[in-house]
């Protein structure tokens, strides 16, 4: 299973295990882009995941491949990828994924593949397989991200609050069931622009080891299009145990809340995909939602379910990263 000219059969193999995963990463994450237009009863649930399914899609005429270039060539060194990395990656990922999901804890698919890559590497050759600064911007944007979308999301309330204090409360719930369509579908549009470009690394540094593809000849098309729409399926069949803990249990949300803290999760995600740096959706939209709810003093939070899910967020990298060295030697040994 290594080099190139590997069977295509094998190859196909791990594709699809890819496009498992994505599905897996939108089914898992749809709780971030729905679970506030559902707890504010905005849309009933399945509207709401093909509200946010269709953004997820749309994704891809809008931003560049800058994050797929990060996870292609800037995690771990290209050079030391076989067949059995990729495998134990996508395994590491995928058990990650099913373990939280399960429990429903919020946790980050895209830190657990990113665990799964640099856990493969590590077996393999050891720390000199790891590009430190690519694993390093991931790991300081583990703090980054949710202290971004907290400062947005709580920000954005105080100036909305500040705009409408003259207004009825029932006018401003009436205005944001509205606004808060268009804050969804822009998180769902950050959402798939940077989680569904980590899979497309994935299947390009599958390829280009496999010697199907090439790093000058770009990323193929049909890999783009295909990460994008097994995103959108998994979004679509939603992971609703994930949903009552980010919309109900970290804090109570009203359409104003939801739309503030959307909006600041979204603004968080279009500068990390603009920038090209894989972030945590997951952690993005806790932030904001604690943010949001920090706004209206402190006791709105319910600080023992943020901390556990903290804890979950530490854990992710070294779990999963751990599960696919497993993996990779199981795969060395057996193939």
């Amino acid at each position: 299973m290594t080099g190139t000219g590997v069977s295509l059969y094998v190859v196909i193999m791990l594709v699809a295990l890819a496009l498992l995963f994505d599905f897996m990463n939108g089914f898992h994450d749809a709780a971030n882009s729905i679970a506030t237009i559902v707890s504010t009863g905005v849309l009933k649930p399945f509207q709401a995941v093909a509200w946010a399914s269709m953004f997820n899609v749309i994704a891809i005429m809008v931003f560049q491949l800058k994050v797929a270039t990060t996870i292609g060539k800037g995690t771990i060194d290209p050079g030391i990828v076989d067949l059995h990395v990729v495998f134990g990656a996508l395994i590491g990922a995928i058990v990650w994924n099913i373990i939280t999901w399960y429990y429903g804890i919020p946790s980050s698919s895209s830190h657990a593949l990113i665990g799964g890559l640099v856990g493969a590497a590590l077996a393999k050759i050891g720390p000199s397989a790891l590009i430190w600064s690519g694993v390093g911007k991931t790991i300081l944007f583990i703090v980054i991200s949710p202290v971004l979308g907290f400062f947005l999301g709580g920000l954005l309330m105080v100036i909305v609050a500040w705009l409408n204090n003259r207004i009825t409360p029932r006018r401003v719930d009436k205005r944001f069931r509205r606004l808060q369509l268009v804050s969804a579908a822009l998180y769902s549009l950050g959402h798939g622009g940077n989680d569904a470009q980590k899979t497309i690394g994935i299947i390009w540094l599958l390829l280009i080891t496999a010697g199907y593809s090439s790093a000058s000849q770009g990323i193929p098309s049909w890999v783009v299009v295909s990460c994008y729409l097994a995103m959108g399926l998994g979004t679509l069949f939603g992971g609703w145990r994930i949903v009552k803990t980010m919309g109900q249990r970290i804090t109570r949300l009203k359409p104003v809340g939801g739309f503030c803290a959307e909006s600041g999760g979204a603004l968080t995600l279009f500068l990390a995909s603009t920038l090209g740096i894989p972030v945590s959706t997951t952690h993005t939209i806790t932030g904001a939602i604690v943010g949001v709810g920090a706004t209206q003093g402190a006791a709105n939070v319910r600080w023992g379910v943020a901390s556990g899910i903290v804890w979950a967020w530490l854990l992710t990298i070294p779990a999963s990263a751990l599960v696919s060295a497993i993996s990779w030697w199981l795969s060395a040994l057996i193939f």
